[in-house]
């Protein structure tokens, strides 16, 4: 089993930035970021295979976010920029060990076996 301790969150105003780290403990074929906001469902908002360095994002923020990996440190960051209130949430790494096909795989909760505590990131208006 993958361990997985994000950190990073906190609270910025519209157009802000932060960054999420998540440090890996195991081995993982790719990685993804998600959220989840109150009464919502969990989203995807980012994947990448940790060696190919294949990645997707989701279409809400295309163009903004930022996801990497560091090997070295096993580390999967997500940078999220010009940060709008809808993107208020919990956010979530993942870890899956089987490989996946295609953004539409990546990109889905179904696909992860291993899951952080989330860490909420907020922004006001």
């Amino acid at each position: 089993q993958v361990q997985l301790v994000e950190s990073g969150g906190g609270s910025v105003q519209t157009g802000g930035s932060l960054r999420l780290s998540c440090t890996v403990s195991g081995y993982t074929i790719f990685m993804g970021w998600f959220r989840q906001a109150p009464g919502k469902e969990r989203e995807g908002v980012a994947s990448i295979y940790t060696r190919a360095g294949n990645i997707n994002y989701g279409d809400s923020v295309k163009g903004r976010f930022t996801v990497s990996h560091d090997n070295a440190e096993n580390t999967l960051y997500l940078q999220m920029n010009s940060l709008k209130p809808e993107d208020t949430a919990m956010y979530y790494c993942a870890a899956s060990q089987l490989s996946c096909g295609g953004a539409w795989c990546e990109l889905s909760s179904y696909s992860y076996d291993s899951w952080g505590q989330g860490t909420q990131v907020t922004v006001s208006s």
